[in-house]
């Protein structure tokens, strides 16, 4: 796969490419130049075998020299917060098993072989190459945090993909586009208005097409709307119970609309690594009753629904 196409639009998508271009200038945020240095900086390597599995894996030969340059400039892009990737022997162990939602959510998809898809809030782009693996034809991930982007720029340097994009750009801003699937997962928590959100992943989602809504969620008979921060975070709106996050999608308009999954989140899944030095989901929990926020909040599961569009 060549690198020279690797940062082309995708089709319908080139009206974008002046705001892509601003917000990827040196001036666009106080890390960007270190940022770019990183990108500019990487080593030139030959991949001589590339895996899209489990680790998402490049091979080929490497020099101690060209190794250490490899990490620092990796690391230069600190925090990375979806994975895990191998990189010329160099493991980028994520703060998220990425993996391991990946493994609960590909069982219960319509097949992605030919399928052009949409990742909404795809971080640096991971689950784009499990779905490139799946047989996706195309992959469009947007999410607005720049450092993602750049993450995503360094490894498709090696794997030098034209077929999954990753574009620091808002669900909102794209234009009208339709995706055979879509995937909203880990952003419907951060709305204002959700029910908003799902309604405009219908309206890219092809006739017939399918949507996958992942989302924290608190098993219990009713949301939470948190004041104040919730597991540490912020800019939780709310966290839907597994029935709400069905009514959504089926309330936007989708059907055959089914819960396929609800798994408490663990310690095991999302943690501190040497990738992301920053403290994590232990320290969202009370230390004495780890089934509690330290807010006094039910510790949060993560719920997966999917839907279809109907033709």
């Amino acid at each position: 796969m060549s690198g020279s196409a690797a940062h082309d639009l995708p089709r319908g998508l080139a009206c974008l490419a002046p705001v892509i271009g601003g917000r990827l200038a040196p001036s666009a945020h106080g890390d960007m130049p270190r940022w770019l240095d990183a990108l500019r900086d990487l080593p030139d390597l030959n991949a001589t075998t590339v895996c899209l599995d489990a680790t998402v894996t490049v091979e080929g030969p490497v020099t101690a020299e060209q190794r250490a340059r490899l990490v620092h400039c990796l690391q230069a892009l600190h925090p990375w917060r979806k994975g895990p990737f191998a990189l010329f022997g160099i493991t980028i162990d994520a703060e998220w098993r990425s993996d391991w939602k990946w493994q609960r959510v590909a069982p219960h998809l319509s097949p992605l072989e030919g399928r052009r898809v949409l990742d909404v809030g795809c971080g640096n782009g991971y689950f784009g190459w499990r779905m490139l693996e799946a047989g996706a034809r195309e992959v469009v991930g947007v999410d607005p945090t720049l450092v993602f982007c750049l993450q995503h720029r360094a490894v498709n340097r090696y794997l030098g993909s034209s077929a999954n994009h990753v574009l620091p750009v808002r669900v909102e801003e794209l234009p009208e586009a339709l995706f055979d699937t879509v995937f909203s997962m880990g952003v419907v928590y951060h709305r204002r208005d959700p029910q908003a959100h799902v309604q405009r992943l219908l309206r890219h989602t092809r006739d017939g097409g399918e949507v996958v809504l992942e989302s924290l969620a608190v098993d219990g008979p009713e949301p939470l709307w948190p004041r104040g921060r919730y597991a540490r975070m912020r800019n939780v709106r709310v966290v839907p119970t597994p029935a709400l996050l069905r009514f959504w999608l089926e309330e936007a308009g989708f059907v055959d609309v089914r819960l396929v999954d609800v798994t408490t989140t663990t310690v095991e899944e999302q943690r501190t690594t040497p990738w992301m030095r920053f403290e994590s989901f232990a320290e969202a929990l009370d230390p004495e009753h780890p089934d509690t926020t330290v807010e006094g909040h039910p510790a949060p599961v993560r719920a997966i629904a999917v839907g279809r569009k109907p033709v």
